[in-house]
């Protein structure tokens, strides 16, 4: 044989076992599109399937009835899925494929208004949404180098919080409590707050009963709030994989719009429930349990959701997300495995107490065990200015409350500190679904603060608090303007609004006048004022 047939039989081989190669890597491309398991078994929310070799962390699994499960539990041989529906419709034999996608929920500005579950289906009666632009649910926290610092405040309108526990755009900031303390009530009316400010707000219930959401939807309609809110709802009787997903799914769409330059409030209600569901999901896919049966990586989980809130330099969009995790304490316990995760993960936290909540001092926030980490370098100087050394008088007057239990005598400052304290007491109470404007607040601020409300009885403070949230309304748009931004308030801008703040209290106490100084108007003013009290 010569040299050129050998050349031509070795040009053959390769050309042969070129083709024959191309046809393994298309026969294995195929394959892996095609690639399909078996359910091997089905417990409460969970499934563990086989003969998926290739499938992924987290990865969206789909079942031949089309309901959707997580990759979640990779094992050798098996794979743990959480699943995202009714599990009791699954059975042991079914087929299971690969989507080679993760987790994702559709975002748009069609959802503001709209009440949906994590998987953007409709729970409001409405018509479904056709919404092409999709995000993953895990999304990387943003860089540090991507934030900028909190300096812009996020009015609650509560007079405890904007005043001593100032919170900023961009913080997180956990509400926590026992049971039927009014944790809920103050996300609520930070939202209703949120009217005009240019905010849009999130709220993810996480678990909860359709009632609770139904009443959380019905005050949010009285107030025009769902003009700029979305509800991202789970309840009870759903998979606990559904309340998994829920928080992530609901930030996911929030920082779809903090990216588009918009500022965000978040409210998660509650994280424990969704502690509980993922211990629920850990156990079942047999992870080692710890402190409480909960899983070593329940700091993470949570972690790595809250440190999604932040707020974004320009050339990152320009938005914030402000975080509000809500958290159930048992027994007055702060220090239980949740709530210390919790504590050291955001950054500051609103305690509401069961005592003082049953004395009916509402909101019943503890300004002892609360603080703001972060939000006092965003607060107004207005409030800094009006609210002074409010805080310490407080405690003081706490302290000194404590003692006089014991039945000891106190001297006359003892006795001025506590007639002081019971005023700022009742003066940071606060009606349920009642924000004040930030003109309003600074006015009864000012008000305490240079004693005007001294000889005013305990009983006619709340009334006298109305007259003077009325007399706001009528500050010029100059006093307004200079009240709502963040520069120090004037000599003469303090003393224009106490002139007005004496003028609108004269009514309230006998030795604040004389009769001839009221007309009969302003007596049946205050007649019906007292009547609705």
């Amino acid at each position: 044989m010569n040299k050129s047939s050998e050349t031509s039989i070795d040009e053959a081989f390769a050309d042969a076992f070129n083709r024959m190669q191309a046809t393994r890597e298309s026969y294995a491309i195929n394959l892996s599109l095609q690639e399909v398991g078996t359910v091997v078994s089905v417990s409460t929310g969970i499934a563990i399937v086989s003969g998926l070799p290739h499938a992924g962390f987290e990865e969206l699994l789909v079942f031949s009835n089309d309901i959707y499960g997580i990759a979640f539990n990779l094992d050798a041989t098996n794979i743990g899925v959480v699943l995202l529906g009714n599990y009791w419709e699954i059975s042991t034999g079914d087929e299971v494929r690969r989507t080679g996608r993760v987790m994702d929920v559709a975002v748009g500005k069609e959802l503001i208004g709209r009440v949906i579950d994590p998987l953007g289906r409709p729970k409001d009666g409405k018509a479904s949404l056709k919404l092409s632009e999709r995000r993953a649910i895990e999304q990387p926290a943003p860089a540090v180098m991507a934030r900028l610092p909190v300096t812009e405040p996020l009015q609650t309108g509560l007079k405890v919080i904007d005043a001593l526990l100032p919170i900023g755009r961009g913080q997180r900031e956990l509400i926590m409590g026992d049971r039927q303390t009014g944790k809920t009530s103050i996300a609520i009316d930070t939202i209703i707050n949120q009217k005009g400010k240019n905010v849009l707000c999130v709220y993810c219930a996480i678990g909860q009963r359709a009632a609770s959401v139904a009443k959380t939807l019905s005050i949010l309609n009285q107030h025009d709030a769902m003009q700029y809110t979305l509800i991202m709802a789970t309840e009870g009787n759903d998979p606990p994989g559904m309340n998994y997903i829920s928080p992530y799914a609901a930030t996911s769409i929030a920082e779809y719009f903090m990216h588009k330059g918009r500022d965000v409030l978040i409210v998660y209600d509650d994280l424990t429930q969704h502690a509980r569901c993922y211990r629920e999901l850990s156990l079942l896919l047999r992870r080692a349990p710890g402190r409480e049966a909960f899983p070593g990586d329940i700091f993470y989980i949570h972690s790595r959701l809250l440190e999604r809130a932040t707020h974004l330099n320009k050339a990152h969009g320009g938005g914030s997300l402000t975080a509000f995790p809500i958290i159930e304490t048992e027994e007055q316990n702060i220090s239980a495995y949740i709530p210390t995760n919790l504590i050291s993960i955001t950054d500051g936290q609103i305690y509401l107490s069961p005592k003082l909540f049953d004395l009916g001092v509402l909101p019943a926030v503890d300004v002892g065990k609360s603080v703001s980490r972060v939000g006092g370098k965003a607060q107004l100087r207005g409030f800094r200015e009006a609210a002074g050394d409010l805080k310490l008088a407080y405690a003081q007057f706490e302290e000194l409350e404590n003692f006089t239990r014991f039945g000891a005598t106190l001297n006359d400052t003892s006795q001025k500190i506590i007639e002081r304290g019971k005023r700022i007491r009742a003066f940071l109470q606060q009606p349920e679904a009642s924000p004040l404007s930030v003109a309003a607040q600074i006015t009864n601020l000012l008000a305490l603060t240079n004693g005007l409300f001294d000889v005013i009885s305990l009983s006619d403070l709340p009334l006298a608090q109305r007259v003077l949230v009325e007399s706001s309304v009528n500050f010029s748009p100059n006093l307004t303007n200079r009240i709502n931004s963040a520069n120090q308030l004037s000599d003469e801008d303090k003393q224009e609004i106490m002139t007005i703040a004496k003028a609108a209290l004269q009514g309230i106490n006998a030795s604040l006048y004389s009769e001839n100084s009221i007309n009969e108007l302003n007596k049946n003013e205050i007649n019906s004022w007292r009547a609705d009290e």
